[in-house]
């Protein structure tokens, strides 16, 4: 384990893809895939946050493109995915098996699985079930997708304590019979037949969760700015997943951390984190000893700033360099 704050390295140059296709998945749902970098590189492929979020171009410049053949898709529902905000046949189990898809398809035996926050969680599931076709993964600001998590992330002794003015917003937006239990809280309005009611909750729910990602950053949303129906959809994705456990039995990612003690992996983890607290990262680290634990001291949670992209860049580097 290291400390690391010194900025060295930056994003690649913007590059576009050169090969762009939407993926059959035998449902509705019709996966978005693009590939760039170089055709003949070492394969990555990268999984988005959310869920609901999406892949961006930014994303393909973690990654050297004369080495690395890189693989961005977006998860059923997200991005430019289709139908966007789909939830039938949308689970974590769907999602890795569009992966082994993918893989297939491209004809791959082997790829670098690179995942943050939900893609981090994401990232780990798929290699302990596909642990054969993972050579390293690269786990960027750890969610376990424990009972702790959520609860850190929507009860009254977690992060509300610190932003509480905007915690009032989000409670303030389901009825109070509800507030016990916010997740379903939340879920009874967006599902519910008042139109004014969605949309409020849906605003509060995002300006929560942008909140908390973004700290200081965060501008705030207007009261009176428009919430779309693509908005709703994607607030609604986050909670489908959220309310069933993100599909997995509680604490399982760290009890089948055994299963990839043969794969390279690094961890980087921002401590001021505060979607997911630097804890989780300690514990997979403890789950798995053999990692490289990175733990920046000034970072948060997104992908940006200085010490964050250094981290990542350097981190795929390495894993080049270490070939």
């Amino acid at each position: 384990m290291y400390e690391s704050a010194d900025p060295m390295t930056s994003l690649y140059p913007e590059i576009l893809p050169y090969h762009i296709f939407f993926l059959k998945t035998g449902s509705k749902h019709s996966v978005y895939v693009e590939q760039s970098g170089n055709p003949d590189g070492l394969p990555v492929i990268f999984l988005h946050g959310g869920p609901c979020s999406g892949t961006k171009p930014d994303h393909r410049r973690f990654f050297n493109p004369q080495y690395y053949r890189i693989i961005l898709f977006d998860q059923r529902g997200c991005g430019q995915s289709l139908p966007f905000g789909e939830l039938e046949h949308n689970t974590t189990q769907d999602l890795i098996d569009d992966m082994e898809r993918i893989r297939q398809v491209l004809n791959i035996n082997q790829w670098l699985v690179f995942g943050g926050s939900w893609g981090a969680a994401l990232a780990l599931l798929y290699a302990q079930q596909h642990t054969g076709h993972v050579n390293g993964l690269i786990i960027r600001a750890v969610f376990l997708a424990r009972q702790q998590d959520m609860d850190w992330f929507i009860k009254d002794d977690g992060v509300r304590l610190i932003y509480p003015e905007q915690w009032q917003r989000l409670i303030a937006s389901i009825p109070e019979a509800a507030r016990e239990n916010p997740i379903q809280g939340l879920c009874d309005v967006l599902w519910g037949d008042d139109e004014i009611a969605v949309r409020r909750a849906t605003r509060e729910w995002m300006a929560w969760g942008a909140q908390v990602a973004l700290g200081n950053a965060y501008q705030g949303y207007s009261q009176d700015s428009h919430v779309t129906d693509k908005m709703v959809r994607q607030a609604r994705m986050e909670l489908h997943y959220a309310k069933n456990h993100y599909f997995i039995e509680e604490n399982q990612i760290l009890n089948l951390c055994h299963k990839l003690t043969a794969i390279s992996t690094i961890i980087i983890h921002g401590r001021n984190d505060l979607v997911c607290p630097m804890e989780a990262g300690m514990m997979l680290h403890q789950a798995l000893p053999h990692a490289g634990y990175v733990i920046l001291p000034n970072a948060g949670h997104i992908a940006q700033g200085d010490d964050m992209i250094n981290a990542l860049v350097t981190a795929t580097d390495n894993w080049i360099s270490g070939r």
